[in-house]
């Protein structure tokens, strides 16, 4: 267990290097090609509850995604990170609601503990899609995070729960792109990758 954190960490290391290496005009390029794709993907447009999370800078960015998701009158669901490590999935009225929510330690827009009057997404009619962030992923829909486990812990939620478990789709810079990401029984693989050039990964 020792050895795969110690993976883990070096992995995140040179990921993190990667990427920080490109330009903001580099990030916005990939950026608008992987929209582009994922806005004519037929599991996007089938969707009608879709989860979304809010890029930072490392991150592919999801503004025109969530434009998107608005303009076609979707449900548009966003992550609310808490520090013990749990996680939902919190439902936006509109673009100026969510632009409108407040900013936590880590500088990522959430609503705020005090707002119980969202609908969390499993206590609705669940999810059919979760845009998945990650650090580095690879051609086995194996992904790396940032250590905290809000999405594998969310994910295991769904799939205790009866119906479809929503399909997964990763937004990645190619230079996220691994040819191997050590996983351990606790990380759930993801259904798709997309990036720049070439086919979308699919986990078989």
């Amino acid at each position: 267990m020792a050895a795969l954190r110690a993976a883990k960490q070096a992995l995140r290391k040179e990921i993190k290097r990667r990427v920080a290496a490109l330009s903001d005009d580099e990030k916005h390029r990939q950026s608008h090609e992987l929209s582009r794709k994922l806005l004519t993907h037929p599991r996007y447009l089938s969707c009608e509850r879709i989860a979304v999370f809010l890029s930072m800078d490392d991150e592919v960015r999801t503004e025109e995604i969530i434009e998107d998701v608005f303009r076609r009158g979707k449900s548009c669901f966003i992550p609310r990170y808490e520090r013990n490590g749990h996680m939902d999935m919190l439902r936006m009225r509109s673009l100026q609601d969510m632009r409108a929510l407040p900013r936590t330690d880590w500088s990522i827009q959430q609503p705020a503990e005090e707002d119980q009057s969202r609908e969390e997404a499993l206590d609705g009619g669940g999810l059919d899609l979760i845009l998945m962030p990650g650090l580095g992923f690879d051609r086995l829909g194996r992904r790396l995070g940032r250590g905290k486990g809000f999405y594998d812990g969310y994910l295991q939620r769904c799939s205790a729960l009866p119906g479809a478990k929503p399909y997964t789709i990763a937004l990645a810079f190619s230079q996220q792109l691994c040819a191997e990401i050590p996983v351990d029984h606790n990380d759930v693989l993801i259904d798709e990758v997309l990036y720049e050039g070439g086919e979308e990964l699919q986990a078989p």
